[in-house]
């Protein structure tokens, strides 16, 4: 299983990503080493998952959502 995953950083900036852990990526991203984005902007809060069966379906929604503004991201 694959997941596209939106957090809200600490400066209430949103980062749209995917992966196959959701749990150990949160983590990675509130200890500064999940993405460069990211970094400095922690701690991070999870907001929305999304479950894909493959991992290009997953980059595929993570694309579409990418080119969302930030009020269709939070209307997800």
């Amino acid at each position: 299983m694959w997941f596209v995953y939106i957090i809200e950083c600490s400066d209430s900036t949103l980062y749209t990503g995917i992966t196959n852990d959701v749990i150990k990526r949160l983590k990675r991203h509130n200890e500064g080493k999940g993405a460069k984005y990211t970094k400095g902007r922690g701690p991070v809060k999870l907001l929305k998952t999304f479950k894909f069966e493959t991992k290009s379906e997953a980059a595929k929604e993570e694309y579409r959502i990418k080119q969302l503004n930030r009020r269709q991201k939070l209307a997800l």
